[in-house]
């Protein structure tokens, strides 16, 4: 049976070549095993997370507005009933697992610490400490302004019309807000976990 026939095999399949990788590549020393575990797992639901702020940003958005322009064409229907709310899902729990794995890499890192990165006493520098507040900020633009207003815009919660429209515009400049900010959060990753800044 090909596990690539299906959406949890082919997920399956991708842990199962890490963890193989793991055990195989792994270090000896028990702290730097979990500490990059944490790490990894926390890059796996970054990548998830970023990668649908992107879709919903530079792909979704943009095709529901074509499909409402195309008059006598499909409409935007089956986006909005399908295919939106199970991307929110993932949008939504990879946010938190992101956010929660980050702390859990922070609060194990003898060079970071969780509470000294947000406070920017960190000994490793400010860079992730900016990016740990970047991250925040999208998490709760995700949980507190995004989701609940796409309820109103798909139909999920009951809305006035005027209701809906303001509904549509805070939650696309939140979205928005987060495709600004993922850029330089990603820039103090990255920067952190190499060494310094790219360029």
């Amino acid at each position: 049976m090909n596990p690539l026939t299906s959406v949890r095999g082919t997920i399956i399949s991708g842990f199962v070549l890490a963890i193989l990788i793991a055990i195989f590549l792994s270090p000896e020393n028990s702290s730097l095993i979990t500490r990059n575990l944490s790490i990894w797992l926390h890059v796996l639901f970054g990548v998830t997370w970023i990668g649908l702020l992107y879709y919903f940003n530079f792909v979704q958005v943009p095709a529901l507005a074509d499909a409402l322009a195309d008059e006598g064409g499909p409409g935007p229907a089956a986006i909005g009933k399908y295919v939106a709310p199970r991307a929110l899902l993932w949008f939504r729990m990879a946010a938190a697992a992101t956010w929660l794995t980050g702390a859990w890499a922070l609060s194990i890192s003898p060079q970071y610490g969780f509470v000294d990165t947000f406070l920017f006493q960190a000994p490793a520098g400010a860079m992730m400490s900016l990016g740990a507040w970047m991250g925040t900020i999208m998490l709760f633009n995700v949980w507190v302004l995004i989701w609940p207003n796409q309820k109103k815009v798909l139909g999920i919660v009951e809305a006035s019309a005027d209701d809906v429209a303001k509904a549509k515009f805070t939650a696309a400049m939140a979205s928005r807000t987060n495709v600004v900010l993922s850029v330089p959060m990603l820039l103090c990753m990255i920067g952190a976990g190499h060494g310094g800044y790219l360029f």
